[in-house]
């Protein structure tokens, strides 16, 4: 029998990364449900006019190249443990799959929290 569930979680297989926070399962993009990691260089939330209308929102820009290169990485690291399963939980308002991902059980977002390289999402 095929439930919302089963429909709402899936392997993916041959996850790539994007960035921090945000991943493709073949052409799903997928965003990290309740993180936010910080943009890389050149991310139209860093623009100087983006970073003064986004600075007293819920979650301002967040923008260290730097780290957004390791966030990138150690979530690619990460992903590349083990079974990857998606959780589709929504959309957001660009259209991505809203997700948790989880690979041998454990939660990515919250990976990329405890090393530092992502915030929960306010």
């Amino acid at each position: 029998m095929i439930t919302a569930l089963t429909l709402a979680a899936a392997m993916c297989v041959t996850p790539t990364v994007h960035d921090g926070d945000s991943i493709r399962c073949g052409t799903e993009r997928i965003r990290l449900l309740n993180i936010d990691a910080p943009e890389l260089r050149g991310s139209s939330r860093c623009s100087p006019s983006s970073q003064r209308r986004l600075a007293r929102s819920r979650n301002p820009a967040w923008c260290d190249p730097a780290k957004a290169i390791a966030a990138r990485d150690a979530l690619r690291a990460f992903l590349a443990g083990g079974r990857v399963i998606i959780q589709r939980q929504g959309k957001d308002t660009y259209g991505r799959t809203l997700a948790r991902v989880t690979v041998n059980g454990r939660d990515a977002g919250q990976h990329l929290i405890t090393l530092g390289l992502a915030r929960k999402w306010r």
